[in-house]
Parts: structure tokens; sequence; C-alpha cells
């Protein structure tokens, strides 16, 4: 599978995207639907506001004591005779999953849909240790046959109609095991038929298994995973080895702190009441090894910042993704990462730190419309994180960005000087430019330059007539 690295800053990628007819249609009608089914199961719910408000809540409490429910974690998961690694990054996560294929003596595995494996591009490091990895979901499945990338957190081939499905699957699906059926036809039941064929054939021969979690509960050590097609219950169960990467940020401390989540979860993500297939286990069952590798890469960065760690309440379900109409139009490529839309524009800076063009540009994904808030269903402030990324990309870099904004301080300071500034301004107000020279011609090009007033306020109060109570 191809990469993220490298891509170009948000800006360029989007303009191109943008241009693609056949992108956006495909992302309206998806997300769209999407959209109004979430609405509906929501609108039902009498006591939404209640339960988003509960999820933020324990979201909050769990990461203020982040520490304490790792620790209670690593232990209940010991107990039932499971085997916990810690990562502190990318690097050392992919080393522990390699060694622990590598101990197994495969050098094949079946994978459940993973945000945290995407994350740290695991296919790469175990397809470097010659371990070929055979991705199980169908729309992760779309993606890998297809030599290309996920661009959205649910549906990551959103960006693909059935009719490039049929394409990929007739061109692609011998290379990686059983081919697609002759005369296949883009119907939708006969695509996922020839999934269903394609995967079954893995699932059944696949020694070593390997998932994420959408939730770990510290109270007894239990992992959970929640999806449509159930084939991340034929990953989790077959496997004589199964290793799960979980991000630290992932945990919930009881029983019933999962129950919340487990409402707000399925209705914001799918539209659904409750998802198809809830798959939870404990420790190392039925003979099967189990290895649980905890992710930070960057999250105790996050944390440890006092706005932007609302972001680690994040339960990946897209929601912000299908409203936002920034995303609507330049689809998932365009953001550089795994995590695309609204959620990605705070989490990837937060992750990577602001170190270079694409993490600055992302603050900037954004019209700050608010959507994105209203649908999150933990009440996760992005337009907020997004405001206070966007003040620390100014104070980080953008030299000439940094002396205007020196200089307009210094003249709203005094105000001398600025009467002087606005008089200026009224006076050679008919050679305002179209557009700005040099370095702040990017601001202009995307907005038209306003033309100063011919009086400013100040000037107008002063020679107007005054009432006889100001004489």
């Amino acid at each position: 599978m191809g990469t993220f690295v490298g891509m170009p800053a948000f800006p360029e990628a989007a303009s191109r995207a943008v241009g693609d007819a056949q992108l956006r249609y495909n992302l309206r009608k998806a997300t769209h639907t999407i959209r109004a089914k979430r609405a509906a199961v929501v609108d039902e719910q009498p006591d939404w506001a209640e339960l988003r408000a509960a999820g933020a809540a324990i979201k909050d409490r769990t990461l203020r004591h982040l520490d304490v429910y790792l620790e209670r974690l690593e232990s209940a998961v010991t107990a039932v005779g499971g085997h916990v690694h810690w990562a502190e990054d990318a690097a050392e996560a992919n080393r522990i999953v390699v060694d622990l294929v590598g101990a197994t003596g495969e050098t094949e595995v079946v994978k459940v849909k993973s945000m945290a494996t995407q994350e740290i591009d695991l296919n790469t490091a175990l397809e470097a240790a010659g371990i070929r990895a055979y991705e199980t979901d169908l729309a992760e499945l779309i993606v890998q046959l297809g030599d290309d990338l996920p661009s959205h957190i649910l549906v990551p081939a959103i960006h693909r109609n059935r009719a490039e499905i049929r394409e990929i699957f007739t061109g692609r699906m011998a290379s990686w095991g059983r081919p697609a059926p002759e005369n296949l036809q883009d119907d939708p039941r006969a695509l996922a038929e020839a999934a269903r064929l394609h995967l079954r054939e893995r699932f059944l021969s696949a020694k070593v298994g390997i998932s994420g979690a959408n939730f770990a509960v510290a109270e007894t050590g239990t992992l959970v995973v929640l999806e449509s097609e159930g084939n991340g219950r034929m990953c989790l169960t077959l496997p004589e080895t199964l290793i799960s990467v979980v991000g630290i940020e992932k945990i919930v401390p009881t029983w019933r702190d999962l129950e919340v989540f487990m409402q707000l979860l399925p209705r914001s993500s799918t539209g659904e009441r409750m998802n198809p297939y809830t798959s939870m286990w404990t420790g190392a069952t039925e003979g099967q090894e189990f290895h649980l590798v905890l992710l930070d890469n960057g999250r105790t960065s996050v944390l440890a910042d006092q706005v932007g760690r609302q972001a680690l309440r994040c339960i990946r379900c897209s929601a912000c993704l299908n409203v936002c109409p920034v995303y609507e139009r330049a689809g998932g490529h365009a953001y550089g990462s795994v995590y695309p839309g609204p959620i990605g524009a705070i989490l990837t800076p937060q992750l990577r730190g602001l170190t270079g063009p694409l993490e600055e540009s992302l603050p900037y994904a954004s019209t700050l419309c608010g959507a994105c808030y209203e649908v999150c269903p933990v009440a996760i402030n992005i337009p907020e994180v997004l405001l206070d990324l966007r003040a620390k990309a100014v104070t980080k870099g953008h030299r000439v960005e940094r002396l205007a904004m020196g200089a307009a301080r210094r003249v709203l300071d005094h105000p001398k000087w600025l009467a002087v500034a606005q008089r200026s301004a009224g006076r050679l107000r008919r050679w305002t430019p179209r557009r700005l020279p040099g370095p702040l011609s990017a601001w202009s090009d995307t907005r038209e330059v306003p033309v100063p007033p011919r009086e400013s306020f100040r000037d107008w109060w002063t020679r107007r007539p005054k009432a006889e109570g100001e004489r």
C-alpha cells in the first residue's frame, strides 16, 4: 500500500481534488446518505444530549487519570493470559508486531480494519519483513487491491463508485488470491459476493490475525470491536495468534461506561441503532495467544495540551466528515493523513507536530462553520482547537506573517498611529490593489482586498454636528 508521507500541503492537494467531478459526485452522494441516516436515528433518541455529555465526561475523566487506567488495563489483560507491550512511537509498534509475527513462523496475516495500524503504516513494515498483510474489511480490501489510500474513517473507499470497484476486482484480485468471477457485474450484491469468496480462503488459512479496538475496558481487560460485515469476527476468532494495536486513548474505565459509547457510536457512524457485529474478548481465549500493543505515537503530547487534548475523546465515528463542506468537496486524500476531515485537521498536526507545510496547513482546512462540533457524539469543540492550532502555526513560522502581525499590533496599541494609518488609507483608496504583492499574494488569491472607506469613523465622529449635551 502507499503512504501519505511526502504529500503536498492541503491547499495544493485540495485544488486538484475539487477539479475531479466524479470524485465530488461520489463524495456528495455517500456523505449525504450517511448524514441523513444518522440524523434520523439520533432524532429518535430522547436523551441524546445527555448521552453526548456523558460520553464527553467519561472521556475527560479517563484522560485525567490515564496512567491509572493504563496500568489497570495491563494488569487485567495479563491476569487472563494476555501479553501487553508498550510502544512509544510508530517505529517501536511496528518492530513489536513484526517480531511477534516472525516468532510464529508465518508469512501471512489477516487484518481487521484498524486506524491505529494505518496510522503507523504497519502493512509497509510487514512487507519489508517478508510478511503479507491481507485487509479483510470490504472497503479496505478495495483500497488495498487498487493500490490506493483510504479517504474516510468509516468508509475508506468512499471515493470509489461501483463501476470503479468492479474494475479493481477484475484486474487485481487474482494477484492477491482467488480471482474475481468471470463476467463480474457492478451490482453491489455481486461485488460483495466476489469479496466474500476471495476472503474466505484467507480466513480459513491464516494463523495470525491483527486488529485494533474501538474500546478497551480497564476494569476487565476486555477489548471491543464494532463492525458491520462479520469479517472482524472471523479475524478475531479463527487465527491461533491475535495481535491488537490500540491507541492509549481508547480506554474506558468500566463496563458501565462502555454502555454509553455503545449507544453513541453506531448512531453517529453508520446511522444504525445497533451495529450488526460486536466482538468482545478478554485475554487469551480458547487456546489463542493474545498480544496487546498499547500505542502512544504522540498521544501524550496531545494530552499535555489544555485546548487540544479534547481531540483524544474521538471515538472515530466520522460524523464530522459527513457534514463538513470542505471534506465533501476535497475528499480525504487532500488531508495527507489516515485521519481526514475536521478531526484529522486537528488530530494530525497534534500527533505529528507542526513540523511541515502539510501539518501547518491543516488547521486552515475548515470554514469554521461549527457543523462538526454539533454532530460530534463526544462534544469535541473542533473549531476551538482549529483556532488554537492556527495561532500556534503563526507563532511557529511564517516570518512575513509574524512581521505583519507585529506591525499591526504596534499601530493598534497607539491611537495616534492608528488615526494616521486610517487617514492615509482613505486618501490612497483609489490605488488599492486587487491582488497583494509578494508573499501576501497567497491571502488575496482567494479573497478580494477590501477598499478602505473615504473617511474613518474617528474623523466622522470628530466633524459630525454635536448634540446639545455633548457641547
